[in-house]
């Protein structure tokens, strides 16, 4: 997605409406068609997208029937090949500090088994990718510099004993902390205790209203369990390989889709 990002972010750094925080995975229409044009008052005119009617006839043979779908291929097929390169020397892990990994889709689920419980850490990877740093964006340069694209997934935590579940819903930090401020990567957004199924009859309680020092230790009861501040950066790292490998597959769906292969 490098090329488009790039084109993308030229636009926005001239465009005085612009809007979105620089660096997201923000579906945008290609800026192909924007080109300058000249009118008598003035010669710096901008450029106005051109619509093309789609062709009725194909000629070239490879069963894309519209001049959009032959430039969507085109663009996808350099932007995979882009992606590829980021990614490679990135997979997902089948186990992470003891927990067994399972893919489902955008769902991931993290098991550990014991003999006293089971605890199950999972989260899906959709629309949580954002950009690490937001960069001062300089128009002139031909690539800007944009901050690494992570998942910071919202996650559960369930431990299991028995028919009873004691569940945290957790949810990474922004920024760096401030003085005197702990350094944690999460914080615990909610937790409950439940018997059998969750249901929205159950009470869930927030975290920013628990007592300081209940919070405190129920934050060192999960890092007894395993989910450490480690293992959280850690989680993020598997989230993002996972989140990355699923958008180049969506790419490469997109293109057999638009080229009309099957």
């Amino acid at each position: 997605m490098n090329s488009l990002k790039t084109a993308t972010l030229r636009f926005a750094s001239l465009a005085s409406n612009a809007t979105g925080a620089l660096g997201k995975r923000d579906f945008t229409r290609s800026l192909w068609h924007m080109t300058k044009t000249g009118n008598n008052n003035s010669s710096d005119h901008v450029a106005i997208l051109n619509v093309h009617k789609p062709s009725v006839n194909c000629t070239c043979g490879c069963n894309i029937h519209t001049k959009a779908e032959r430039e969507l291929v085109e663009f996808l097929t350099e932007e995979i090949i882009a992606e590829r390169k980021v990614q490679k020397g990135k997979t997902v892990p089948s186990t992470l500090e003891g927990f067994a990994v399972k893919l489902d889709g955008a769902n991931v689920e993290l098991t550990k088994q014991t003999e006293k419980e089971k605890i199950v850490v999972s989260f899906n990877v959709n629309h949580t990718v954002d950009s690490e740093d937001e960069p001062e964006i300089n128009p002139n340069a031909d690539k800007p510099e944009l901050g690494e694209m992570r998942s910071k997934p919202q996650f559960e935590v369930d431990i299991i004993q028995g028919k009873a579940t004691l569940s945290f819903t957790c949810t990474y930090l922004q920024g760096e902390a401030q003085e005197g401020e702990y350094n944690d990567v999460f914080s615990i957004d909610e937790m409950a205790i439940y018997e059998g199924e969750w249901n929205e009859k159950i009470y869930a309680v927030a975290g920013d209203v628990l007592d300081g020092y209940l919070y405190d230790l129920l934050m060192n009861l999960l890092e007894e369990k395993g989910i450490s501040q480690e293992f959280a950066e850690k989680l993020s790292d598997l989230a993002t390989a996972h989140e990355h490998t699923s958008y180049i597959g969506l790419l490469e769906k997109l293109s057999k889709f638009s080229s009309g292969s099957k």
